[in-house]
């Protein structure tokens, strides 16, 4: 075993320890469409046309944390969204209508004089939590140490509160305070309220002012000893001093100044997930993992015999490594990003094969060289193809990051997860196992064995038939425009069906405990008043109802009228997209697909002539729109999950052009004189074996994914199959075609030779190697 072998190898096992460690002592942090729950996202408006500004939604966010930790939500998430938008998460809120209403609330604020400690208990009906208290209502409410405080009428409104800040006193040593500023005539009442208060002895709870907001009791603050009575605090040098950090400072200034600012919220987003249908999904992509992952793994073993057995061996360390990363990373893993964990195990067999099929070439040029030696040069002669391919493939991720949403935004940080784990497995662990068993003379010797000192059943049957596929260059895309005609045809004809995401609306998926059919669930919800609900089945029996605006009291109708006929009506699913939120993201659709053309032609032009750059990206523009033609013809849904999808067809499109270009660079760099399409022919035929292998590995796992996933990723694992049977014909079919027919108008000079050298028996093996060596 080299040195270069050895830290290899000591490099993976650490790495492999540590994942294993990870995986058995982390839980994986699991998406509400995963763990059940509901999802909304909230619009801030200062007015009912103007969006907040960010401390405006800093503020609200505030005042909402507060609410929804009164709901005995378990866990709940709030995060800002940009500038003006909330996230609220609530596990296990299969109802939001309670959510909603608290959600939809505007702020309470009240100042109250301390009467004394409390005696008596809060008897405020508890659906109505808006209600103030009357003059002599008493109202008992704990502070801010949870010691129940008998307050007062209200003395002054939040609306009397200007201002609200946090401070840091560093000469008087009070340490951080909150300073408050009251408008002019609540100034008044405030001074009143705190001479009052002054009147009662130091330490007295009766010489406390209660700030209350939403009834929860969140300040409590002495009136300071030196205040004389019926004196009172002026406004504008009012400071609430005590032992605050930076943090309890500011949160106390946000809440008082957001109770006395409210800022209005709009549901633009809702979706709630039961927990039976995130845990069917949960079940359904590991068996499909587990057996699209054992098909892989029996195939590269049947092609490349013992070195395909130890690289089964690197895709398993592959899947404990990105899952490990993902939960150390707090990746929150969604049904897509699932998804996209299962994929990328199909996808992380393309460098292996990559690096098994150059190092074949290899063991074909040089029949007597060490098998040690060809393996090291297939790792080497495949490093540009590996590194092209999966940069392609991060930039398709990093797009889905950055111009996804939601759940789509999980899919790309797990694909790119899956993309970085691949690469170490391939070329760190797969390469350690292979280089220790291309040391032993067993395998060596035995050609049958180790998998790749003959060449491949399909190289073999190419290189019988020498097919000459670019006689007629024209001839091909011809055919491909065709293929674009018949998808347009259906794009016009049927028409694209835009999900809710993108129209905006509201769709509910219900099961009953009776059958319903769809015919007698239209007539029942249109009696009820829903004549313009859309009624589908969703599979195993259950219902889909698609309307227009619906908000929660009208869902909990729909559902009622529902029961009437079908028994027993749960809810499984409940997406609802605001219509501004629908026109958003379906311009943000229009510009991710845009970018994503524009970024992958900028990479191809910087790596490759013009020419295979313009080639590359009109075969997956031929891509994009025959799958989209062929969702418009079978009339599925084109959503958020179908433009996760379409992202990741680019890249592997691109992924597929690289390879086949970086052969066509390398060897029209040798035989620079050559006509480009004998240059072409023969980077195809070397490297067709590439890509059908690496298209099975793909296929296996979408398959199991499209049988075994459900109705959930039925769509987005048949638009992958789609995709990626339609990428592999274009990277050959389309884009080289289309970079011959450039090229032929093109005057740029052939590429220059590479640096390197070649073997003069390999140079005699390859009539276009002039013994100039990538």
């Amino acid at each position: 075993m080299t040195r270069a072998t050895a830290v290899r190898a000591v490099l993976a096992a650490a790495v492999l320890l540590v994942s294993v460690f990870i995986t058995l002592t982390m839980s994986p942090r699991l998406g509400l469409d995963l763990q059940g729950g509901t999802r909304m996202v909230l619009q801030a408006k200062d007015s009912a046309t103007t969006r907040a500004d960010r401390e405006s939604t800093d503020r609200t966010l505030e005042v909402l944390r507060q609410r929804i930790d009164s709901l005995g939500v378990s866990e709940p998430t709030l995060t800002r969204s940009g500038e003006d938008r909330i996230i609220v998460e609530l596990p296990d809120v299969q109802d939001p209508r309670q959510a909603a209403e608290v959600i939809g609330r505007t702020a309470q604020l009240s100042f109250h004089a301390v009467q004394g400690p409390g005696a008596t208990t809060d008897t405020t009906p508890a659906g109505e939590p808006d209600s103030a208290p009357t003059a002599g209502e008493p109202l008992t409410l704990p502070d801010e140490q949870g010691r129940p405080l008998a307050l007062g009428p209200v003395q002054l409104s939040g609306a009397g509160v200007k201002d609200a800040t946090a401070t840091f006193d560093a000469e008087g040593g009070a340490g951080w305070t909150v300073s408050l500023d009251f408008e002019k005539d609540a100034g008044r009442d405030w001074t009143r309220l705190t001479g009052a208060a002054a009147c009662h002895p130091a330490q007295d709870d009766r010489r406390r002012v209660a700030i209350v907001l939403d009834r929860q009791v969140i300040s409590s603050p002495q009136v300071d000893p030196s205040i004389g009575c019926d004196v009172g605090l002026p406004s504008g040098t009012t400071r609430i001093t005590g032992s605050f950090s930076a943090d309890e400072a500011r949160d106390l200034a946000l809440l008082i100044k957001g109770g006395a600012l409210p800022v209005p919220v709009e549901i633009v987003e809702q979706r709630t997930v039961g927990p039976t249908l995130g845990a069917e999904a949960i079940d359904a992509s590991a068996k499909a993992a587990l057996i699209g992952a054992a098909a892989t793994a029996l195939f590269i073993t049947f092609v490349y015999r013992l070195f395909g057995a130890l690289a089964a061996v690197a895709l398993a360390a592959y899947g404990v490594i990105s899952y490990a990363a993902l939960v150390a990373l707090g990746v929150t893993l969604t049904l897509p990003g699932l998804a996209g964990f299962v994929l990328a195990i199909g996808m992380a067999v393309d460098a292996n094969v990559l690096v098994f099929e150059r190092a074949r070439e290899e063991c074909a040029a040089r029949p007597n060289g060490s098998l040690r030696s060809a393996l090291t040069a297939g790792f080497r002669n495949a490093w540009s193809a590996v590194a092209d391919s999966n940069v392609t493939t991060l930039i398709a991720a990093g797009l889905l990051f950055f111009l996804g949403s939601g759940p789509v935004k999980g899919f790309g940080v797990t694909l790119a997860i899956g993309v970085i784990a691949s690469m170490f497995s391939a070329l760190v662990i797969a390469r350690a196992l292979t280089e220790t068993a291309a040391n032993s003379r067993f395998v060596s010797d035995y050609r049958g064995v180790n998998g790749i000192a003959r060449p491949g059943r399909v190289r073999t049957w190419l290189t019988r038939r020498d097919p000459r596929l670019f006689r007629s260059p024209r001839r091909w895309l011809l055919f491909s425009t065709a293929l674009i005609a018949v998808a347009v045809l259906g794009i016009v004809v049927r028409g694209v069906n835009l999900g809710v995401e993108f129209t905006g609306g509201r769709l509910v998926e219900y099961s009953t405990s009776r059958p319903v059919d769809v015919d007698t669930a239209r007539t029942t919800l249109a009696a009820a008043g829903f004549g313009d609900a859309e009624v589908t089945t969703a599979g195993a029996g259950d219902l889909s109802v698609r309307t227009g605006k619906l908000d929660n009291d009208g869902e909990h109708a729909l559902r009622a009228a529902l029961a009437a006929e079908g028994g027993e009506t749960t809810k499984v699913r409940d997406e609802l997209i605001g219509p501004s939120l629908g026109d958003e993201l379906r311009r943000n659709a229009l510009i991710a697909l845009a970018v994503a053309v524009f970024v992958q032609l900028a990479y191809l032009a910087v790596r490759f002539r013009w020419t295979f750059a313009v080639a590359s990206v009109g075969a997956l523009v031929h891509d994009v729109i025959i799958l989209v033609g062929a969702f418009a013809w079978l009339g599925r849904t084109v959503d958020g999950i179908f433009l996760a999808a379409l992202l990741t067809v680019i890249g592997y499109s691109v992924n597929d052009s690289v390879v086949v270009f970086d052969r066509v660079r390398e060897l029209w760099a040798r035989s620079p004189r050559a006509p480009l399409a004998t240059v072409a022919e023969r980077a195809v035929l070397q490297t067709v074996p590439r890509t059908v292998n690496t298209g099975m590995g793909a296929l296996f796992i979408l398959a199991a994914l499209a049988v075994l996933g459900g109705d959930s990723l039925a769509d987005f694992a048949l638009a992958l199959l789609i995709g990626v049977c339609v990428g592999t014909y274009s990277s050959v079919l389309t884009a080289v075609p289309g970079a011959l027919v450039l090229e032929k108008g093109s005057k740029a000079p052939p590429p220059t030779r590479a640096k390197g050298r070649r073997t003069a028996a390999a140079a005699r093996r390859d009539p276009l190697d002039n013994g100039a060596r990538v």
